[in-house]
């Protein structure tokens, strides 16, 4: 019987809190582009602000077609700023904060990579296999991942404001699949959410591995995990 790793084409990853974080909080970087105006308001307000929009709005994002229109995805983000900041903000004030802040997430400058992340794609690369992202993200990610020096790495990116469902639904999975034209026992996903990119990739039936950079899913034997990504250019070690 084949072995596994043997078999193994494609690599696919999460984007977000996999390749590269916010850098500093959320609540931070819509502070400082208040700043710039002027206002200044507490960033640990900002982020539960966030936290609480992002996860209302979230709810059933896909359960009807968002990706009909063009800038659905920034016509939601407009919503969800404007519940974190909006109250803060003078009214005539709201669309070029947000313009601003939106582009502004689309520079490297709003990003950290991780150290691990270019060296193992190219090592990776290098070995033959072929990489991808799935990624709960928007229409920017292909730009963050260029401005960050990433994306050459990379054959496709299945986003989810492009597919019209989000991880863990099989559909963006499969969209991945399609794209590089292998089968999911030919492919590995890499990605830090337990729901998101382990369920979900393994029910779509590929290989899943847990990143857990902060090791709070030590116990889990689900499947394998690796504290970084640089664990992968060891294949073999790993419990595949």
């Amino acid at each position: 019987m084949q072995d596994k790793r043997s078999r193994i084409q494609a690599i696919f990853f999460d984007a977000a809190d996999t390749l590269f974080e916010v850098g500093g909080s959320v609540g931070q970087l819509y502070s400082q582009i208040a700043l710039r105006r002027g206002i200044r308001i507490d960033p640990e307000r900002l982020d539960q602000n966030f936290r609480a929009a992002f996860a209302r709005l979230s709810k059933g994002l896909f359960s009807e077609s968002y990706t009909e229109y063009l800038g659905a995805d920034r016509r939601w983000w407009f919503g969800v700023v404007r519940e974190v900041i909006g109250a803060y903000l003078p009214a005539e004030g709201l669309k070029s904060y947000f313009d601003e802040l939106y582009e502004f997430f689309r520079t490297r400058d709003a990003w950290l990579v991780y150290s691990d992340a270019g060296e193992t794609l190219t090592e990776l690369r290098a070995r033959g296999f072929r990489l991808g992202v799935i990624s709960n993200f928007d229409s920017r990610l292909r730009d963050i991942l260029s401005n960050l020096g990433l994306g050459s790495f990379f054959e496709q990116a299945a986003i989810s404001w492009e597919v019209g469902a989000s991880k863990p639904d099989s559909r963006i999975f499969r969209r991945a699949l399609e794209a590089m034209q292998v089968s999911p026992d030919q492919a590995l996903h890499v990605g830090d959410s337990l729901l998101g990119d382990v369920e979900g990739a393994r029910n779509a039936g590929l290989t899943p591995i847990l990143l857990d950079r902060r090791g709070i899913h030590s116990g889990y034997q689900g499947c394998p995990v690796i504290r970084d990504l640089s664990r992968l250019k060891d294949l073999e070690a790993l419990r595949l």
